[in-house]
């Protein structure tokens, strides 16, 4: 009886050793996750694959960081200027439709008199309506310019969320050279976003 009592708490306890050691391993993945910056030349970046093993490629990595600083300012410029153009165009659209409308409208019949043709001479043509004006909805959807709208969007979601996740590691180096990146993605680029730009 003594040797089944001895025998119960010795695997009790292995038992709770057992889920103390896969306690102490789920929180030291938790723990690997850095609350403070730190300075270290290994830190993984995006996978375990990518962990710089040399200042040289410390090195490296911290200028991929800088360039898709860089990228993520110029999308944003590069974005601006689409929205500009694609409104340009479809305020053009417009015209020529009120334009055509108007057209439509002043071509008198063959059976009106000549009265008739003056006053409609004389009506004002009605103007493009502007898109701001169209409603709270904004322009209407067009394939040609709403798919590259929002395949560019997604473009420049990932980019953000790969900046977010290299300053997510705490490393000193990858945010400095995220933030380098966005300065002189700025500096290039930052001209062509508008003030309701991110």
């Amino acid at each position: 009886m003594a040797d089944f009592t001895k025998h119960q708490h010795t695997s009790t306890s292995s038992d709770s050793m057992g889920s103390m050691d896969m306690g102490s391993s789920s929180s030291s993945m938790i723990m690997n996750m850095n609350m403070v910056f730190f300075t270290s030349t290994s830190t993984p970046l995006y996978s375990s694959h990518w962990a710089p093993k040399s200042l040289g490629q410390y090195a490296g990595t911290c200028i991929f960081l800088i360039v898709l600083g860089f990228i993520f300012r110029l999308l944003l410029a590069w974005k601006q200027v689409q929205e500009h153009r694609w409104a340009r165009r479809n305020s053009e659209l417009a015209a020529r439709f009120a334009a055509s409308a108007a057209a439509a409208a002043n071509t008198p019949s063959d059976e009106s008199s000549v009265d008739e043709k003056e006053k409609e001479k004389e009506k004002p043509v009605p103007a493009a309506v502007p898109a701001a004006a169209e409603g709270w909805g904004g322009r209407p959807w067009r394939f040609s310019t709403d798919l590259p709208r929002a395949a560019l969007t997604t473009v420049i979601a990932g980019v953000g969320y790969l900046i977010m996740l290299a300053v997510m590691t705490m490393n000193v180096g990858y945010f400095m050279s995220t933030l380098a990146g966005v300065f002189v993605g700025e500096l290039a680029w930052g001209r062509y976003v508008l003030s309701g730009g991110h």
